[in-house]
């Protein structure tokens, strides 16, 4: 016969088994638990890395493969001089100064603009796009194709210091032809840019540039023509904080 005792060592021995074994898989558990956490963290650091890694490689090859913009020359002019005499330019095409009190209408021109009214327009935000009048059709179609259909204008210019040349108000680049990838990249960057006195306002309901009384320029020379089916940018109502008065500034 057992000693009284043995059943209940026999017992809380195999509770401590129990415990021991309950401690253990608690153990192993916790083990996993922590195995599966750290793959999982590394998982999402290595997917972290490979985005980032992407991101910056895009943004380093499209830096990279950006046109330079180093040729474009700056200048400085006062908004809101207007008169209604012919003026002289400094630059060819004008970037900015005294203008016409009628805007330009946005487009694209088959014949010289009068530049009063243009650099009204650029006052507004357009980029005026300039080519020289021998330039071949098929360039001037590829400058058409480039450009915006809004706050924009086309037109050959006597005179240029390169094939094609792109301004804005208080900004102008010499390109060396339609296909020069800077233009795209000038319009992008100076169109509607930080330095236009009044952006958002109208380039339409202005001038085609045909009336001599708000074109003094257009004396004794041909009045300039907006090419079969131009455009101007867009509806009046549709520009931001644009006004419809023709003697917006």
């Amino acid at each position: 016969m057992a000693p009284s005792g043995s059943g209940s060592k026999k017992a809380r021995a195999s509770q401590r088994n129990a415990s021991d074994r309950v401690a253990q898989m608690r153990k192993e558990q916790q083990a996993k638990d922590k195995r599966r956490l750290v793959a999982i963290w590394g998982a999402a650091a290595v997917t972290i890395a490979i985005v980032v890694g992407a991101v910056v490689f895009a943004v380093a090859h499209d830096k990279a493969n950006t046109p330079d913009l180093s040729a474009v020359k700056d200048y400085k002019y006062d908004a809101g001089a207007h008169v209604q005499t012919p003026v002289t330019y400094k630059e060819t095409p004008p970037v900015g100064g005294e203008h016409n009190p009628v805007w330009l209408n946005c487009g694209v021109y088959d014949s010289a603009v009068p530049n009063e009214n243009a650099v009204h327009a650029l006052e507004h935000g357009a980029v005026w796009v300039t080519y020289k009048p021998d330039l071949p059709k098929a360039d001037v179609d590829k400058l058409k194709d480039v450009l915006p259909s809004t706050y924009a204008l086309l037109s050959p210019y006597e005179g240029l210091p390169s094939p094609v040349v792109a301004s804005t108000w208080g900004h102008q680049i010499q390109l060396t032809g339609a296909d020069d990838p800077r233009l795209e990249e000038f319009i992008k960057k100076y169109r509607q840019g930080p330095d236009t006195p009044e952006p958002g306002a109208l380039c339409t309901n202005g001038t085609d540039g045909t009336d001599p009384s708000v074109s003094p320029s257009l004396t004794g020379g041909a009045p300039a023509a907006p090419s079969t089916g131009a455009t101007p940018s867009t509806s009046p109502s549709s520009m931001p904080g644009a006004t419809p008065s023709p003697s917006a500034s």
